[in-house]
């Protein structure tokens, strides 16, 4: 019978089979993963440990970000600007160009310098770079500026070990009264200086010029909606200080400035806004015994960087 059923195994017909395991048994699994996809395999542990350590830790915050390049145009500006050291990337000179004392001088600030480009070019380019500004044969390119995130300064400043006293600017255009601020808070120690991202004044050649250097040191962060980086140093735990002509406090009676601390400036014509104004902890006046209506934002920055500097002695 076992013979019998060995000759009917040859033929042909219905027949249960493997259902194609033997064949799949037979295919290869594909390529060996990287040890650090394998399970059990020690760099997969270092791996899974790497990743729950970056699930801890805070996302970066983002920058600031870049301003635009800006064009110095015209014989005097040019040459204040390189003996300022305004930051640069190419001077433009133009061709055939007359030769008088101040080319010369711009020519050998930008030798002494280094690092900065000399172009030659018609004067069709250059009016065209100009659009059509009466550049006297010299152009001075300045690279756009890099902006610090709010947060940054705070940060700066408490790893440093110190109280974070930072200057913030609320409606200020005017480029010279931002470089006015910055040498104000690096004359008295401060950790830097916020400026809104809008319909406020920015770090051009100018605000560099008025700031006499001081902005290569003290940081600028721009910030895109100004009321809400004020909140965010408030919860940080930094008190908020808006200078106001009818603000309840004098600014030598203010034991805030003690600590780590925003003042924040105004226009001098509007002031604080009002939603800005509604966010300050305090609004502090500075005397005025002469009668005068307001002060220059740098002044009144220096003024109050001033008072808390020294207390901070």
């Amino acid at each position: 019978m076992a013979a019998n059923n060995r000759r009917m195994s040859g033929k042909k017909g219905a027949q249960v089979g493997s259902g194609g395991q033997r064949r799949k048994g037979l295919e290869g699994k594909g390529p060996t993963p990287p040890a650090e996809m394998r399970k059990g395999h020690k760099k997969n542990r270092i791996a899974n440990a790497q990743a729950r350590q970056s699930a801890r830790r805070p996302a970066p915050r983002g920058r600031g970000g870049k301003g635009t390049s800006e064009m110095v145009v015209g014989r005097n500006p040019v040459v204040e600007a390189l003996r300022e050291g305004v930051p640069a990337v190419t001077l433009y000179v133009q061709q055939f160009i007359d030769n008088d004392e101040r080319v010369r001088e711009a020519l050998q600030l930008v030798a002494d310098r280094g690092g900065v480009h000399l172009m030659e070019a018609p004067r069709p380019e250059l009016d065209r770079m100009t659009n059509g500004l009466n550049h006297q044969g010299l152009v001075l390119q300045v690279p756009p500026y890099e902006y610090a995130h709010p947060e940054d300064l705070a940060a700066a400043a408490y790893d440093d070990g110190e109280d974070p006293l930072i200057v913030a600017l609320d409606g200020v255009t005017d480029p010279r009264n931002l470089g006015a601020v910055v040498r104000s808070v690096s004359a008295f120690g401060g950790h830097g200086v916020v400026v809104p991202e809008r319909r406020a004044a920015g770090m051009t050649a100018g605000a560099w010029k008025t700031s006499a250097g001081t902005a290569a040191r003290t940081p600028v962060a721009r910030a895109t909606n100004l009321t809400r980086a004020l909140e965010a140093y408030k919860k940080a735990g930094i008190a908020v200080v808006g200078l106001a002509a009818d603000g309840e406090h004098e600014v030598g009676e203010l034991p805030a400035l003690d600590g780590p601390v925003v003042i924040v400036v105004g226009s001098e014509g509007k002031g604080l806004s009002r939603l800005v104004g509604e966010t300050c902890d305090f609004r502090v006046r500075i005397p005025m015994p002469g009668g005068a209506e307001s002060l220059n934002a740098g002044v009144a920055a220096g003024i109050v960087l001033y008072e808390a500097a020294r207390r901070r002695a």
